[in-house]
């Protein structure tokens, strides 16, 4: 069921320069979210933002009554959300989109986000922890400092790092790390840039690895209406909002 709720912005953490993680939470208990939906949320008070914006739910911390969500600052509306303080209503569209698949217990899975499309990755972290998954994360980024959430991560697996400079971690692409010739995995999971969707994504058909990707596709409406996040699979056109953003790589026309 979709809700549409005016949540308090409870906090409001500047990450880096160009990301903050922003906390919401109500009176009343949150809706039940899954590990891959989203929210789209209203920009109030901007005169150059007519819709809503679509952000991946990050995390909900059940015993604190909260959502998180990060933002990446890419244009006014986002710019907007930064600006905001702990007070502050949001109205927020919630849950949208469909789930992760959770692989079974004692399965072993790696997740792999790059920049702020490391998002969905953590609830789904703490979900496959709790069901007895052993979870590996992959983060990249173009430098440590553009890293996020790695304490956070460090709570529901082992995390290891790319950075692009080489400033943490192995130096280049996710899809480069050791960690692929060292270990094995049942499953994966990815979230980011496309490019580097899609390199996960034939690492993991060579090596016979399920798969499944969350797509980051522009949207305007969120409900399967306007059709402006339309992605091609082997079934046909599907909207991005409504029967994904998770797809199984075999699915797509990837």
């Amino acid at each position: 069921m979709k809700h549409i709720l005016d949540l308090t912005v409870s906090e409001n953490l500047h990450l880096n320069e160009r990301t903050v993680l922003l906390k919401l939470t109500r009176q009343a208990p949150l809706p039940e979210m899954q590990p891959g939906q989203f929210v789209q949320i209203r920009i109030d008070n901007s005169g150059d933002t007519f819709l809503r914006r679509p952000i991946s739910v990050h995390y909900v911390d059940k015993e604190r009554n909260e959502l998180w969500l990060l933002v990446q600052t890419v244009g006014p509306g986002t710019h907007k959300l930064a600006q905001i303080h702990a007070g502050d209503t949001l109205n927020v569209i919630l849950p949208l989109g469909n789930t992760f698949s959770v692989a079974g217990k004692g399965k072993k899975v790696l997740l792999v986000g790059g920049g702020v499309g490391v998002a969905p990755l953590l609830y789904l972290g703490a979900k496959l922890q709790a069901d007895g998954v052993k979870t590996t994360f992959l983060l990249g980024a173009r430098s440590a400092q553009e890293l996020l959430q790695l304490d956070e991560f460090s709570k529901y697996g082992t995390v290891f790092t790319t950075t692009e400079d080489g400033s943490t971690g192995e130096k280049g692409f996710v899809t480069q790390h050791s960690i692929w010739e060292r270990e094995t995995f049942d499953f994966i999971y990815t979230c980011g840039p496309t490019p580097m969707m899609k390199a996960v994504a034939q690492q993991a058909a060579e090596k016979h690895i399920a798969c499944e990707v969350s797509l980051e596709n522009k949207m305007a409406c969120g409900i399967g209406a306007c059709l402006c996040c339309v992605t091609d699979t082997k079934a046909g056109h599907k909207c991005v909002c409504t029967d994904g953003p998770v797809f199984n790589i075999n699915d797509l026309n990837f």
